[in-house]
């Protein structure tokens, strides 16, 4: 695909101002000195490498949600205050709730809420103060977690994934980088869907962030697939696209960062199945999403453009979420997809940590998600190469050929 994604990353790589501890990458003493969360910060070991992600049986909490959040309702120190951010997307806590003291049911009655509202904003939240650590074991509740294979992370924790802006960047230096060559710098995405198996609920905890701007905003894709004609949906369901990290992986080299893992091809559903919901979903991704398969190259673009331009001017299906002191964001990453706002003047560091654990593999139906076999997975990911060289007018018989072994 043509359309690929080019915004200016929030990832922040290794610099020469840096220094090498123990042959650990830091950030310079300078950045430490400042920063309140010094066990938060970013680290780049070159030596981490870690194996090809294997396929496995996902078990949704949220299946085990109570629809009325009893059990949510009951953790809280008080009363809850909250509201609906759209009346289909979003809802902000306030108070009451703390996500840190959560037990193991009221946890499935958060994965439950985030399922169902998309996006659930915490105020007032302590998993900073908790430190890695305790982060990293509550959100293995809800899945194998993600170890992102070239951003920095918490030392020894690669389990996360740290979002991080230098204190003291040159702001006119960093709009003519971001600018050069486009008029804006908005990257709608869902979180590494170049995997086999994406994550689910995601939780962003922010560590330190601007006065005003840098916001996220979101997209309601099942809102987004809804809307779309009887015709065009018939045309578009039964889709497959082809995602890559191979540009990231590049790119991560180019600015002299790490690879933990080697780079991967993964196919996936443009229209997905929701197994909570039991929803469809537009699965789209500018970034690593390449093209349909079973279309040439043109077709693809001008499907692929049509959708992501579907999405992204709905303003009545999006949300903006801004960030305060304590503000922690948790999101399934696959029925929304997001973009950060760099629109801040100040040179302010930004500094969060992403928590994702891993979800199901992304199928097209209720009938795929319930006779989906990790060993009959690990087979057909032997194909995958045979699959992406296959012509558009080939691929689809193919893949039925290879589905009737």
């Amino acid at each position: 695909m043509s359309l690929t994604q080019t915004a200016v990353s929030a990832v922040v790589y290794f610099s020469k101002d840096d220094e090498i501890i123990n042959g650990v990458h830091n950030l310079s003493k300078h950045e430490k000195s400042h920063s309140n969360y010094p066990a938060w910060l970013p680290t780049w070991d070159p030596r981490q490498k870690f194996p090809k992600l294997l396929p496995f049986k996902h078990v949704d909490r949220a299946f085990f949600g109570d629809v009325e959040y009893k059990n949510l309702f009951d953790s809280a120190d008080g009363e809850v205050s909250y509201r609906q951010i759209t009346p289909k997307l979003g809802t902000e806590v306030k108070s009451g709730i703390q996500l840190s003291n959560l037990d193991d049911k009221a946890k499935d009655d958060l994965a439950l809420l985030v399922a169902k509202r998309g996006v659930v904003v915490f105020r007032n939240q302590d998993l900073k103060e908790k430190g890695p650590a305790f982060a990293k074991k509550w959100g293995e509740y809800f899945g194998p977690l993600h170890v992102h294979p070239t951003s920095g992370a918490p030392d020894g924790f690669p389990e996360f994934h740290v979002v991080y802006r230098r204190e003291g960047t040159d702001v006119e230096e960093n709009k003519k980088k971001i600018f050069a060559f486009r008029n804006k710098n908005v990257g709608w995405h869902s979180d590494v869907t170049y995997e086999l198996q994406p994550p689910g609920i995601t939780t962003f905890i922010n560590i330190k962030t601007p006065e005003s701007g840098g916001d996220t905003i979101f997209a309601d894709t099942i809102e987004a697939y809804e809307r779309l004609s009887p015709q065009l949906k018939k045309m578009i369901d039964g889709l497959q696209v082809a995602h890559t990290s191979r540009d990231q992986a590049n790119n991560s080299i180019a600015q002299g960062g790490i690879e933990r893992r080697e780079p991967v091809d993964n196919i996936h559903p443009l229209v997905r199945w929701h197994p909570v919901l039991k929803k469809k979903i537009l699965f789209l991704q500018k970034g690593f999403g390449r093209r349909i398969l079973g279309l040439k190259v043109e077709e693809s673009d001008a499907l692929l453009d049509f959708l992501f331009n579907h999405v992204e001017s709905a303003h009545d299906l999006q949300l903006r979420a801004n960030w305060e002191e304590g503000t922690v964001v948790l999101w399934d990453n696959r029925r929304v997809i997001h973009s950060a706002i760099f629109d801040w003047d100040t040179p302010a560091a930004r500094h969060a940590v992403r928590i994702t654990p891993q979800a199901e593999r992304p199928v097209a139906s209720e009938e795929e998600y319930l006779n989906w076999d990790p060993e009959v997975e690990l087979k057909s990911q032997e194909h995958i190469d045979q699959i992406l060289k296959t012509p558009p007018a080939e691929v689809y018989e193919l893949l039925e050929s290879l589905k009737n072994k």
